[in-house]
Formats: C-alpha cells, structure tokens, sequence
C-alpha cells in the first residue's frame, strides 16, 4: 500500500478515517472514492502524487470504513450535498485552504459540488465522467432503454428486498457491480477482498440506500443540507482549472463526458481512456496520476 499514515479527523457530524501520503507542506490533493469502494483504489495513485510533491490525503466516505457517525439520531443520509459538505468539513478540520480535489463516483460528486460552489478552495479538479453533480428536478425523466438496463441496482435499492439484498448478500452483489462496471479488467475480483471490510461498517447499507432512494425523490434529505441542495439545484458552472476522464469502456451506461462541456467555464481538458471501466484510478492508476499531477502547478 502506498499510503504511509492513517488518522481520524472529528466534524460536526462525523468521525473521518483517512490515509495520507507525501510530506505535510506539499500541494494538498484530496482523493475521493466511490461506491461500492474505497481508499485502496488510490494506492497507486497516491505513490505517484506523493513522488511529484502533493501531500495526499484519502478520507473514507461517511458508511464506510472507518468513518463513523458521531450521533446515533442523526440521518444517516447519502444525498449529495452531504457528501460535499464533508468534504468542506474534512478541509477545515485539517486546515486545508484550498487543495486539488480528484474522484469518480460518489467521491467524484462532492469534487464537483465542491469545485463549482466554493471555488477559492479548488485549485483544480479531476473528474471521471464529467459534470457529475445530480440534476435532481430532472430525476424522473426517462434514460435510454440501453443506459436504465444498467441502473437496475438503483432500482432495486428501491425496494425493501435491494435493502436486504444489500445487507444479507452485500459482498457477492459489490464484487458483481465491480465486475459489471468494469467489463474489461481482469483484476476486478481479485483486487475486490482489500476493500471488503470497508463495506461492513454500520452505516454502511442505511447510507447507499438513501443515496439511491432520494436522487430519485423517494428520500427526504436531512434537512441540515438542504440550503447546499438549492445551491446545486442551479446546476452552477465549474470554473477552476479541471481535467474530464471518459471512461471508454464503463459498464454503467450515460452519455458521452464530452456533452457537460458548457459545464465548465475554466481551463479544460477531456481526455478518453479507451478500455478502461469505472474505476479509473484503480484500472488506469498511470493516467490518474498524470491529471492529477498536471494540477499541482496551477
């Protein structure tokens, strides 16, 4: 493993387990993770990033691994604004300013709500797969036939049996979604085990399910966030200086990353990865890395 420390920072709402590598007063990067994973997907990253200057830092999304509700009353919700908001307060409790912000996935999401609300603590952005940030007005609206095949794990987490699903059966149906998500990677079950145990943690299923259940309007959110929600509701552009990852071979269908280009405002560069499926820092470590470390100047 590449990272070379762990600890735990406390907010208003979580405790926060992370990783961290490189030295202290290098470029701060934050790497977020998503769902069903976890930090180990950075390993490789991180030696990189840390090898070219940025002080690296990986914190564990709330429900998984380490990081803990501090409150037993609190809603243990998964909508986006909370996301981001523990991401803003995972900067303040350790100090950090401004850092470069890189993820995919759920961990993707907070980057981008971060970049695009609070700019002047973004100095720059990778994300897979575009403008990831959900249109929540626009939920119901109907995807391609071809695309909604590939969301059937949403909708089953709709139902109380995707609840138990998930609960009962949730290493054999997260080792499917990695496999199904990333059809050309080889080491998808074989990398899968070094993550498991992040997915086992008490808040784990509560969290996924109402992440899944109120970006379609079936959850309220916490109403704590929901200022943040209005926010983002505008859908606001990105305007800090931001590279776009396309995966070339994702198993969950969408359109092209190249179609949010109004989206960002900025300096941008969108760059195709031919083969590679949803965990792009995971299968493609050497092209994370490089957009990642391209940042670090600016």
């Amino acid at each position: 493993m590449a990272f070379s420390s762990s600890g735990r920072v406390a907010t208003a709402v979580l405790d926060i387990g992370y990783e961290s590598a490189g030295e202290p007063d290098g470029v701060p990067v934050i790497l977020l993770h998503g769902f069903p994973y976890d930090v180990r997907t950075f390993d490789e990253v991180a030696a990189g990033v840390a090898g070219q200057g940025g002080y690296v830092l990986a914190p564990y999304l709330r429900g998984f691994g380490p990081t803990r509700f501090r409150d037993g009353a609190t809603l243990r919700s998964g909508q986006q604004a909370a996301l981001a908001q523990d991401l803003f307060d995972f900067m303040d409790a350790l100090g950090i300013g401004s850092a470069v912000l890189a993820g995919y996935d759920w961990g993707g999401r907070a980057a981008c709500i971060a970049a695009a609300l609070r700019p002047e603590r973004v100095r720059g952005l990778v994300t897979v797969d575009g403008y990831n940030v959900q249109d929540l007005a626009h939920a119901g609206e109907p995807a391609a036939p071809e695309w909604e095949s590939t969301y059937w794990y949403q909708y089953y987490f709709h139902s109380e049996r995707g609840r138990l699903g998930l609960e009962r059966n949730r290493d054999e149906l997260c080792e499917l979604l990695w496999r199904s998500w990333s059809p050309t990677w080889a080491g998808a079950s074989a990398a899968f085990p070094a993550s498991r145990a992040s997915l086992h943690g008490p808040d784990f299923v509560d969290v996924v399910i109402h992440s899944y259940r109120h970006r379609f309007g079936l959850a309220e959110g916490d109403p704590r966030y929901q200022g943040l929600e209005d926010l983002i509701a505008a859908q606001p552009p990105i305007t800090v200086p931001t590279v776009v990852l396309e995966s070339g071979a994702d198993g969950v269908g969408g359109p092209s990353a190249a179609e949010d280009r109004d989206h960002f405002t900025g300096p941008y560069e969108h760059r195709f990865l031919p083969g590679v499926g949803h965990n792009v820092p995971q299968e493609a470590p050497g092209a994370f890395t490089d957009a990642v470390v391209g940042l670090l100047s600016r």
